[in-house]
């Protein structure tokens, strides 16, 4: 199977953590202003170009917003409510013959992004599923997503954790981790998302997986899964530019 591509240099790992948890203890409290570049580098001890670079990772991530011009905020805690329908990122994707591909299925330490979101332990190890979305054998999104501890699974439902750990029967098609998610679950419990979109590229590796140049604009969609306070799931998805419009309900 292709390696995941979410792993980052590790001077670049701990600048983002000790942003992180400078944020969590109240230094930098949610709804206030980071200090400027030239003042964070400092505080921080690194390069301008290297806090930079773990700006727009946080951007990306959902932990700060950057305005040009204006600075970094740091995002206030999202709503207890959602206003998107939880579904898998397949079943958003319009018509024509859906296909998802699985390259990566395997435990592995939590990223920056998946300790994060989901509370995961650095010790920790978790469910990592890297899949590429056809639709009418053309690539549509690249999903990457991650699974809270077994322990949070099988607390929840305790089929939960081999479901994830399972191959797809003969017979049956490859879906995403959260159309797993739901399957098991069905509506025995009820669960809320909170999701963001932004814009990137695709990348290198990702764009060689698409059949796309690497500077390919493409929409980020990241999303975390919860039952009540407890994340089960958190994910980004990856739309190219030309890739179908996605079919969100919203409500009140």
């Amino acid at each position: 199977m292709t390696p995941p591509v979410t792993r980052r240099r590790q001077p670049r790992v701990e600048l983002y953590e000790r942003i992180v948890a400078a944020i969590q203890d109240g230094t930098f409290p949610p709804g206030s202003n980071l200090p400027s570049e030239p003042e964070l580098a400092s505080l921080m001890g690194v390069s301008r170009p290297a806090l930079r670079e773990v700006l727009i990772l946080l951007q990306e991530d959902g932990v700060i917003t950057r305005r040009h011009g204006v600075g970094s905020r740091v995002n206030q805690p999202p709503p207890a409510r959602g206003f998107e329908r939880l579904a898998p990122i397949e079943s958003l994707l319009g018509q024509g013959r859906i296909a998802c591909r699985r390259r990566v299925a395997e435990k592995d330490e939590p990223t920056d992004f998946s300790g994060y979101h989901l509370r995961l332990p650095p010790s920790s190890r978790a469910w990592f599923w890297e899949t590429l979305i056809e639709i009418d054998g053309v690539p549509a999104c690249f999903a990457h997503e991650w699974a809270a501890e077994d322990t949070t699974l099988a607390a929840l439902t305790p089929a939960l954790p081999a479901a994830l750990a399972a191959p797809p029967a003969e017979g049956e098609p490859t879906t995403t981790m959260l159309a797993r998610l739901l399957a098991v679950l069905a509506d025995d419990h009820p669960l809320t998302a909170r999701s963001s979109t932004g814009a990137t590229t695709l990348g290198k590796v990702r764009g060689e997986a698409m059949s796309r140049p690497a500077e390919t604009p493409a929409v980020l969609v990241t999303q975390t899964v919860l039952s009540g306070p407890h994340p089960l799931l958190t994910a980004k998805y990856l739309l190219p530019a030309g890739a179908p419009l996605l079919q969100t309900t919203h409500r009140v």
